[in-house]
């Protein structure tokens, strides 16, 4: 498998996503940036909030010369630029984000309301740790420079994945649903749902379609082994209403307790398996009790021509 490392500055920065040209190229260009994005006016605060899919940090310092600022920036390097790193030394917009002196909060993808890092000011290695502790999301989306390492981060061998096309109106009805689970369910540490926008991954759509035996024309979400790529998904008509939210959770708590699983269908096919099994010794039987008989009526055969040669003999 072909690795590739990215040497900038004092870090080596793994690239685990799609080996497509313009995908990689965007990346160099992320990894180029500051680690540390600068919010100073109204425009770059609607930008920062706008800014739902991926996690991201945002503090409030003194200057750039602030001794916490530097820990803070020294905290960015470490994750740039998988996780975005904000920082305001404006009070107006440290009000507008509720943010005292010296304070992070940190944002979950797709969550409304941030969580307070406690015990500021903070060192580069508590940052560090806060964001390693809380950096699989209740709910994430699969993107095409990271893929391959989302995908690996899997619990206990499985993922709960959604399908859903943003810019379709079912696609999109579907995604708030899932929003509105994972905002309700974000406290839950076994659940982390993988969406995945088809429209990102043209090219995999006919393999996922093949694989998982489902219709990417339409939202779906399903419980996939990331060994054999078994999966279960959720019956969803599409003449129908999208699920509630209430039927989704109900779904995923089925999933999470074991009674949804993909593995089930491993046992299915042992069945069918043990089934084969079972019809090709009967035919074995069979095809024994067709020989025995054969060779009692060639014995009967012969005690016949037996006695027609006693006969001939007594004449």
């Amino acid at each position: 498998m072909l690795h590739i490392y990215i040497f900038a500055d004092n870090e080596i920065i793994e690239y685990d996503g799609e080996l497509a040209s313009d995908t990689l190229v965007e990346f160099l260009y992320d990894v180029i940036e500051d680690p540390v994005e600068n919010i100073d006016n109204e425009r770059e605060l609607k930008g920062f909030h706008n800014m739902d899919e991926v996690i991201k940090l945002v503090g409030y310092f003194k200057s750039e010369k602030s001794p916490h600022f530097i820990e803070y920036d020294d905290a960015a390097e470490e994750f740039h630029p998988f996780v975005k790193f904000y920082a305001t030394f404006n009070p107006k917009i440290a009000k507008k984000l509720k943010l005292k002196m010296n304070e992070v909060d940190f944002y979950e993808p797709f969550m409304e309301e941030p969580v307070t890092i406690p015990g500021k000011p903070y060192i580069e290695a508590e940052l560090v740790d806060f964001i390693e502790e809380h950096d699989r999301p209740t709910l994430r989306k699969l993107e095409p420079h990271s893929m391959y390492e989302i995908w690996e981060d899997d619990i206990d061998g499985e993922h709960i994945v959604a399908f859903a096309e943003e810019d379709d109106p079912d696609g999109f009805e579907f995604l708030e649903i899932l929003k509105e689970v994972a905002r309700e369910n974000t406290d839950n540490p076994n659940l982390s749902i993988i969406w995945i926008d088809p429209d990102n991954f043209p090219l995999l759509v006919p393999y996922w379609e093949k694989t998982f035996h489902i219709d990417l024309s339409s939202p779906q979400i399903g419980v996939v082994d990331v060994e054999d790529a078994d999966s279960v998904w959720m019956e969803m008509d599409d003449d129908d209403d999208m699920p509630t939210a209430d039927e989704l959770e109900q779904w995923i708590e089925d999933v999470l307790s074991g009674k949804i699983d993909p593995d089930d269908d491993d046992d299915e096919d042992d069945d069918d398996d043990d089934d084969d099994d079972d019809d090709e010794d009967d035919d074995d039987d069979d095809d024994e009790d067709d020989d025995d008989d054969d060779e009692d009526e060639d014995d009967d055969d012969d005690d016949d021509d037996d006695d027609d040669d006693d006969d001939d003999d007594d004449e």
